[in-house]
């Protein structure tokens, strides 16, 4: 991987199973208690399925990211309160590690998984038309705060989390650069904020493009960066 590169190579094409999956999982599966506690306890979905979900997202629903928004608003609060309580390395570490597997790894979908989705659900889990115009449109927000880590850069930028988590396991503490984690998630709680209060009746159409690239380095940031396609 070339280090002028600056976006992720793209990690999918996703496989039926997982499509057969992600489909469900849009239409309300999201909503279910033990669902989100599982995505709360993983820190969301894997890069894989993580960037394959906002791929399925963009070709089903266009601009209508309404889930997303909502799950990754929950996700940086949470990263917010545990990064306002302080502590050292080790409680960091400890606060920010996954609790539990990726919910669809941990049912075994993957590259080789089986399914059978419907026609549409097969086209929209194949097509990163949307998505790419959607990082397109963002990219001036998201851009500098990809990991460089994640891209095999020397400049490693801001940290995701998992190259957050093993800084920190391995005691490099100019690398983890807890001040700047703390400010980016706090920005991001700041327009995830915005976004998702977008969706209500009252406030639909207030959300900037800036509100939208929250919702990339949010991704980037729980799960990290591979899995965003290449923009022009």
């Amino acid at each position: 991987m070339t280090e002028n590169r600056e976006s992720p190579t793209v990690h999918l094409p996703l496989s039926d199973g997982e499509i057969h999956y992600l489909w469900h999982f849009m239409q309300g599966s999201i909503m279910a208690p033990d669902v989100r506690n599982r995505l709360r306890r993983a820190w969301g979905l894997c890069q894989r399925h993580a960037w394959g979900w906002l791929t399925m997202e963009c070709s089903a629903r266009e601009s209508y990211l309404h889930g997303p928004a909502i799950l990754y608003e929950d996700l940086v609060e949470r990263a917010q309160t545990i990064f306002l309580r302080g502590g050292g390395p080790t409680v960091l570490r400890r606060s920010l590690s996954d609790r539990g597997l990726c919910l669809m790894c941990g049912m075994d979908y993957g590259p080789q998984s089986i399914g059978y989705p419907n026609r549409k659900a097969l086209k929209q889990g194949r097509s990163l038309v949307n998505l790419q115009s959607f990082s397109v449109e963002t990219r001036p927000y998201w851009r500098q705060y990809v990991c460089g880590l994640c891209l095999g850069r020397q400049d490693q930028g801001t940290l995701c989390r998992p190259h957050l988590l093993s800084a920190l396991t391995h005691g490099r503490s100019a690398d983890a650069d807890v001040a700047a984690q703390r400010r980016l998630i706090e920005y991001l709680a700041e327009q995830l904020a915005a976004y998702a209060q977008s969706f209500r009746w009252e406030w639909h159409d207030t959300e900037t493009t800036e509100n939208k690239a929250a919702l990339i380095t949010a991704i980037g940031w729980c799960s990290g960066w591979v899995g965003l396609p290449e923009t022009p």
